[in-house]
């Protein structure tokens, strides 16, 4: 019996050796391909391919832990423009091929890869085709833009309008015994509606419905123009419901060119880089493309995109992320924007926010360093899917804005939400509390008892002065009153092609409108670009010392998969102890999918 339990023993560690020299290997592995990846030389008579498929971030923010975790990579906004962009001008890539799918994305990154495809199908003069076996809403928004748009005989296509629903939480709050105390400044300041009530405010309803109505204009002009569609014709197909149409009719109203299997579009493709029947495709990643040699000159001046995308939060460290796993910080954030202030090299800064806001107090710090930088060169902002209320107030006092059309952004106004457990720890619970204080206000703050008439008045003073400075940082920014501020601020969600009309920003564009403003405010014509926050190495992910995250970047990947949508409510209510209790943030995160 003794020799049985020697060799089981054996047995299970011999397998836990090869199981920890196979994950030695792997990494190893996946570090060498990853390493690899620079400095692409791309053959003749490539495809650049693109798959729509998955969650849209701004960046690739996929981590070590999270690839060896099994969660799904992210598309990368920025990866797949660079890809495109690179694809014209290099003789070695033929055209473009999009293989649609279920794809999530702001109605923002869907039109800036859409314009970055019809800014490369007018500068090469290359094609564009695009198959898919269904094509969800935002994926045919930006294949609608193809040359020859196929779809699988048994397919379907979705083009059923905008719309969307909040979830609300006060009853479910009631019953475990939690009362949220608010504060807020902003007739149109929604973010705390959830937590307080069970429908939606008729100020919300009006603001949801006039943003959603601009969007969804913007996406019929553009597919029309591109389908040869009228803008009606299209309205009226989405109130058919398409998912259910048959595929024969949608190739008779011109929304897909023809009905092909993927075999059937391959060939296609072989055609037209004359490759024959036998040989295969050489199809190219964004990743890869991104990466490909380019013949750069070494110029002395330069413009820097720095990027900043996710909550505004005090601290690094203070809170758990939202659901793009990024975040911005003043302390690291203002730390890059000094070295780019004293840095003679770069002549203009470009910084691109994505952000619902976040921390006020943190979102006045970046406003300052912001206004330093621009002392010194022009600083211009790009509005991706979002900027709004923080993300508007780190925005404000820049050289030049632009935005989408369908950017969210404006919502300037301040809100401070703080929990009243009372009920839930006393009669609930049965827990009881009882202390000293030196002071009147010793125990202030405390989520045991809810806050007395005195301490709520000097809350919403707190909350008032915030907007107060908030509405005059705006003023100051776009040189116009403070009064005229107050009209269009409220809290008020703006899209970017309202927001040109009421004067929050300067002028409709993308990013690389941006860099181009960036250039000619700074009086340059040859410049290298430069992207920032650099992104980590593969080992320092894995292996990084007391900055990294990994180890909570793997603790919010198994929330995200157990919570699905009350992922963010949950953050909101768990970061509400450690995080600034005074916020200006967006009260909504829009997707199309």
């Amino acid at each position: 019996m003794g020799q049985f339990f020697k060799m089981v023993g054996a047995t299970i560690v011999g397998l836990l050796l090869w199981s920890l020299l196979f994950v030695i290997f792997a990494i190893i592995g996946i570090a060498g391909i990853a390493s690899s990846e620079s400095n692409v030389k791309i053959e003749e008579n490539s495809i650049l391919r693109i798959r729509l498929n998955g969650m849209m971030a701004e960046r690739n923010e996929s981590s070590a832990l999270s690839f060896l975790a099994g969660e799904g990579a992210t598309v990368s906004l920025e990866q797949v423009l660079t890809a495109i962009n690179k694809a014209s001008k290099n003789e070695n890539i033929k055209g473009i091929y999009i293989e649609g799918g279920a794809l999530s994305a702001s109605p923002a990154m869907l039109q800036e890869i859409r314009q970055a495809l019809a800014r490369f199908k007018k500068e090469s003069k290359k094609w564009i085709v695009s198959y898919a076996d269904s094509y969800t809403q935002g994926c045919y928004y930006v294949c609608s833009v193809a040359d020859e748009l196929y779809l699988n005989p048994s397919g379907m296509l979705d083009w059923h309008g905008l719309g969307g629903e909040i979830t609300f939480y006060a009853d479910v709050l009631k019953k475990v015994g939690v009362k949220m105390q608010v504060f807020k400044v902003g007739t149109f300041k929604s973010a705390v509606e959830p937590y307080i009530g069970t429908e939606m405010s008729e100020p919300n309803r009006e603001q949801v419905r006039s943003y959603l109505t601009s969007i969804w204009q913007v996406m019929l002009k553009d597919v029309a123009e591109s389908r040869k569609i009228s803008t009606n014709r299209l309205n009226a197909l989405a109130d058919t419901l398409t998912t259910f149409l048959p595929t024969a009719t949608l190739v008779k109203e011109k929304m897909v060119t023809e009905l092909f299997y993927k075999d059937q579009v391959r060939d296609r493709l072989k055609t037209k880089t004359e490759r024959d029947e036998k040989e295969g495709l050489r199809f190219v990643s964004p990743s890869k493309m991104a990466r490909a040699e380019e013949d750069i000159e070494k110029r002395e001046d330069c413009i820097v995109v720095y990027y900043a995308h996710g909550d505004i939060v005090d601290d690094m460290t203070s809170s758990i992320t939202g659901a793009n796993g990024a975040c911005i910080a003043p302390e690291p954030m203002n730390r890059e924007l000094e070295t780019l202030r004293n840095d003679e090299q770069v002549k203009a800064v470009v910084i691109r926010v994505n952000s619902g806001g976040g921390s006020a107090f943190a979102s006045e710090q970046i406003w300052h360093e912001i206004e330093r930088l621009k002392a010194k060169k022009p600083v211009v902002i790009s509005m991706g899917g979002m900027a709004g209320s923080g993300g508007y107030y780190i925005s404000c006092g820049a050289s030049r804005i632009l935005a989408e059309p369908t950017t969210l952004t404006g919502s300037i106004g301040i809100f401070g939400l703080i929990p009243d457990a009372s009920e839930l720890m006393t009669e609930k619970i049965g827990l009881h509390y009882d202390g000293i204080q030196t002071n009147r206000y010793g125990n202030f703050g405390t989520m045991s008892r809810g806050m007395n008439e005195e301490e709520s008045r000097m809350m919403q003073n707190y909350i008032e002065r915030g907007y107060d400075l908030f509405t005059r940082r705006v003023a100051e920014g776009r040189n116009i009153s403070q009064d005229s501020v107050k009209v269009i601020a409220e809290g008020r969600v703006w899209t970017g092609e309202q927001a040109l009309k009421i004067g929050l920003v300067d002028q409709l564009g993308d990013l690389q409108d941006a860099i181009r403003e960036a250039a000619k405010l700074a009086k340059i014509s040859d410049y290298n670009l430069y992207s920032l926050p650099e992104e980590k190495s593969f080992w320092s992910q894995l292996f990084g010392g007391e900055e990294e995250e990994d180890g909570k970047d793997l603790m919010e990947m198994q929330l995200k998969a157990l919570l699905g949508e009350l992922y963010e409510p949950f953050v909101t209510l768990r970061n509400l102890r450690s995080a600034n209790p005074v916020q200006a943030r967006l009260p909504y995160l829009l997707r199309i999918e």
